[in-house]
């Protein structure tokens, strides 16, 4: 829709540009492709499926010794008033694309229904084809589900810097307007609109499947085995229609993404061909980009993982995503969760406009093997400036974490600060940075000390109050607190990721 890709069937292409249209899967692949065609019941004790052509009404039965559905999942609409109103679109097929982009009228008004991965996509899409845009979001924060909010808190701020107005905890009411949509009503107010994007979500489709007698499982989806067999052996499932399996957990997971639907389609594929092959579970892995920042998680959240039952840790750390002196080095902010008893990574969330997916899928792939936090402070990673630091920033957190579960560095992470601020904790907030860093951006209430002159300063500080300690990404924060222990202050604590992770407003030389 934003035009990146110029021609639609560039979707449905090869790389060599063939489009994948029944023609090509019956010439190349020896398959039959009925379009305009649906099934509408499955008879299996005959092993038999009704098929209805949608364009002209009549019906006919196929049969089968293997059945695949992959029916999908369609958008969630409310049941709100107002919902039919012309104007008001999903976005889940490439003709919702296509539509959406005619209406898509530079100068207009645009209201986004969900702050997810789909909503974030469009609110930017949106908004490069000129539309004034405002995402309208349930939850507190965007990217619910997929990000801890003081991940969250720091990709609102980039999408809100590029005009998108941003409204959290908002409940969308109704529609309203005449002959087309032009409020969206909230408990927030109304919201002006000449066009509206319903992102809230998708169901799968599993309707054929529970006619027809089959398990559906307990997220709404069907329920499959390993080799993605329904609770009719001769009947499989894949895609965004069944269930899969959180590979942390063991809990049963409905994960719709296009990575795993392909991935189970040729699990599922080569069962019903008389193969083996199964499919263990994914870690509910995903990515986007939004604007200048890159986005995304694998594995359980910090929230995910306390409701799983795990005790944690978590470490925030924000750093260069290449050797700092190179040109091209842009900063990044990981936050790893761990299993606080064991060790073991449980998830990774990256948020920054550097390169977070190689930390993702690095992170992927130790979290699969369930890889504990010293294994991954361990691992061989490419290293060259141009690509990375020579401590990599997923190595680097991995110590931070190491030296936490340790007992030797003791954490804080910005929302916490923010709380204590905010109620009026009695606390020193210490700034070790520079004094021309202090100048340029800082957080009120903040005491400056620089490193350098913190041993010759020890007398200055209260030793019956508890000490934060930051700087830029906190290494010397993390610094300062050893200092302030070895010299008897034990109520010493640093604060993650320094003025880097801090996403509630800064003072600096303009706003001061």
């Amino acid at each position: 829709m934003a035009d990146t890709v110029k021609d639609e069937k560039e979707l449905m292409s090869t790389p060599v540009g063939v489009v994948r249209d029944p023609a090509f899967f019956r010439k190349v692949k020896g398959v039959e492709v009925l379009t305009e065609t649906e099934a509408v019941a499955i008879d299996r004790q005959n092993r038999k499926v009704t098929l209805q052509n949608t364009a002209g009404g009549d019906s006919s039965v196929i049969e089968y010794d293997a059945l695949i559905l992959a029916t999908g999942s369609s958008p969630v609409i409310p049941p709100l008033e107002g919902c039919a109103l012309p104007g008001i679109i999903t976005v889940k097929s490439i003709e919702d694309a296509i539509l959406l982009k005619e209406q898509a009228v530079s100068g207009n008004l645009a209201c986004v229904v969900g702050a997810g991965l789909i909503g974030l996509e469009t609110a930017e899409a949106l908004a490069e084809r000129g539309m004034q845009v405002t995402v309208v979001e349930l939850c507190n924060q965007v990217l619910p589900g997929i990000l801890d909010d003081e991940m969250a808190n720091l990709l609102e701020q980039h999408i809100k810097s590029k005009g998108i107005k941003v409204m959290t905890s908002c409940r969308v009411t109704g529609f309203a307007g005449t002959g087309r949509v032009e409020q969206v009503i909230t408990d927030q107010g109304e919201v002006s609109t000449d066009l509206v994007v319903l992102a809230i979500g998708a169901r799968p489709n599993v309707d054929l499947a529970r006619v027809a007698g089959l398990a559906i499982g307990e997220t709404g989806a069907i329920a499959v085995d390993d080799r993605l067999r329904t609770s009719d052996p001769a009947i499989y499932a894949c895609g965004d229609c069944c269930e899969t399996v959180n590979l942390v957990t063991g809990a049963p997971l409905n994960a719709p993404l296009g990575s795993t639907a392909n991935k189970q389609g040729r699990v599922a594929g080569i069962n019903a061909t008389g193969g083996d092959a199964t499919f263990a579970g994914v870690l509910g892995t995903a990515i986007l980009k939004a604007f200048d920042f890159n986005a995304g998680k694998t594995g359980l959240t910090e929230v995910a993982a306390r409701a799983a039952g795990y005790t944690v840790e978590t470490v925030l750390s924000a750093s260069p995503d290449r050797a700092h002196f190179y040109p091209a080095a842009q900063p990044i902010a990981l936050k790893l969760v761990a299993d606080a008893t064991t060790g073991r990574l449980l998830g990774l969330q990256a948020v920054g406009p550097g390169a977070v997916d190689k930390r993702l899928d690095a992170a992927a792939t130790a979290i699969t093997f369930r890889a504990t936090v010293e294994q991954v402070s361990h691992l061989d990673l490419a290293y060259a400036p141009p690509f990375s630091a020579a401590m990599d920033n997923l190595i680097v957190a991995a110590d931070i974490l190491k030296n936490k579960l340790a007992g030797h560095a003791r954490g804080i992470s910005p929302r916490q600060v923010k709380r204590m601020l905010d109620e009026g904790d009695d606390f020193v907030l210490l700034d070790v940075r520079s004094p021309a860093e202090h100048a340029a951006m800082r957080l009120a209430g903040a005491n400056l000390v620089p490193l350098g002159a913190l041993r010759e300063k020890l007398d200055s500080l209260p030793r019956d109050k508890e000490i934060v300690t930051f700087c830029k990404i906190s290494l010397r924060g993390y610094e300062a607190q050893k200092i302030l222990n070895a010299a008897g202050f034990s109520r010493v604590r640093f604060m993650d990721g320094g003025i880097l992770t801090w996403p509630y407003g800064v003072e600096t030389e303009h706003n001061a």
